[in-house]
């Protein structure tokens, strides 16, 4: 007869912690333990302690988590990176590494996510932190707030969130550098595949890897690429702010790196076609789109990104549109589907108003240019005449 207490023992041991493989896995494997475990409490304590590599708790770092990390910062051509809950955590991680903190002013694109926006006009000022906005494209503009305040951070986005504006990131790192700032730049919308900016100068790279790098709608991420002081910096922080990604979602994250560039070159490739087409359509008064000439920084998008692309993501503005009518429009679609996200496989509409750049006042949007009757439209890899059609029928609806 089996010892009861014997059984609830094998129940809890039997299978773990088998002899360590002398394989490599081909694909990183999901390690869900909270703990980790050494042959001496003298190794545990050098891996607290940060002498020698190793994982003690996922707060202070898991080996999916890691794989992750090691391949963004590979992709970035940066030497770290350090990954996060989301991109919002990422980009809050990347301010405070760079000394957002009272009595220090940050210098800022006027036109970045709504929630970057809201960020960092509420919740800095709460602490004592001062934000100027600027638009980022007059570098005189912002050159003269930058030696003004003297800000300890200077934040932009490569592609603006959603007038697709190109930011110069080589010339906004010599004037941050120059006043003794560090340049942040959120570069979801241009990815690895159209541009590096550590090569450019910049300090930190934020990413929300739920977008592009992820690319496939199933997974909410962030990541930050930056030197070797800082990830340091920004992994002590992490100890104590909590904001980890989870070896699930690093996994799926990881997984979608894969194939970024493949995903992002046809994205690029399709959203020519598509903003092509849009620029004859009568319902469409105006496209935001850097791979068109007429486009204000087209000449610096093809500096900075070369022959690669122009980016996945087309804004336009819908001729004497008001709320109801782009709505309806929205719901008219078949193919593009309405979803507050982007860069995904599938293609997506949003309507910036109601959505992304809820957050920030009406007044504020209104003098962006972000109007009630702009849409953005993030293409897919599908095939562009499909994605052509399906706008055309929801366009002529109306």
């Amino acid at each position: 007869m089996t010892d009861e207490r014997r059984l609830a023992t094998l129940a809890v041991h039997a299978g773990e912690r088998g002899p360590r493989p002398d394989f490599a896995p081909v694909t990183t494997p999901i390690y869900h333990s909270v703990g980790y475990l050494y042959e001496s409490m003298e190794e545990m304590d050098a891996v607290f302690a940060g002498q020698r590599e190793g994982f003690v708790y996922p707060r202070y770092g898991s080996p999916t988590v890691a794989a992750f990390e090691r391949a963004l910062a590979a992709l970035e051509g940066a030497p770290e990176a350090v990954a996060y809950s989301s991109g919002m955590a990422a980009m809050h991680a990347a301010l405070l590494g760079a000394g957002a903190r009272s009595g220090a002013t940050v210098v800022a694109a006027a036109d970045v996510y709504g929630a970057t926006y809201a960020l960092l006009d509420r919740s800095p000022r709460s602490m004592g932190v001062e934000t100027r906005f600027v638009d980022i494209t007059r570098l005189s503009d912002v050159r003269d707030a930058v030696s003004e305040v003297r800000p300890v951070a200077l934040v932009c986005e490569a592609i603006s969130n959603p007038l697709l504006k190109v930011a110069d990131i080589p010339s906004l790192a010599a004037i941050a550098h120059a006043a003794g700032a560090a340049l942040i730049v959120d570069s979801t919308f241009a990815t690895p595949y159209l541009l590096q900016p550590i090569g450019c100068g910049a300090d930190y790279v934020v990413h929300s890897a739920t977008k592009y790098i992820g690319g496939h709608g199933d997974v909410m991420a962030g990541i930050v690429a930056c030197d070797a002081g800082r990830a340091l910096d920004l992994r002590e922080r992490q100890k104590l702010l909590g904001a980890n990604l989870g070896p699930q979602e690093a996994w799926m994250a990881l997984r979608g790196l894969k194939t970024l560039v493949l995903r992002v070159r046809e994205q690029c490739a399709n959203a020519q076609v598509v903003a092509h087409w849009l620029t004859t359509h009568p319902r469409v008064e105006r496209i935001y789109f850097p791979g068109l000439p007429t486009h204000p920084q087209h000449a610096l998008a093809n500096e900075l990104y070369g022959s690669r692309g122009y980016g996945g993501m087309v804004s336009m503005v819908l001729r004497d549109a008001a709320r109801a009518d782009v709505m309806r429009f929205m719901e008219r679609l078949r193919l593009v589907l309405p979803a507050t996200t982007l860069g995904d496989v599938q293609s997506l509409c949003l309507y910036p108003a109601i959505s992304s750049h809820r957050a920030v006042p009406p007044e504020v949007r209104a003098s962006l240019g972000i109007s009630d009757a702009l849409v953005r439209l993030s293409i897919g890899i599908e095939d562009a005449q499909d994605i052509i059609a399906d706008l055309e029928q929801a366009l002529e609806s109306g």
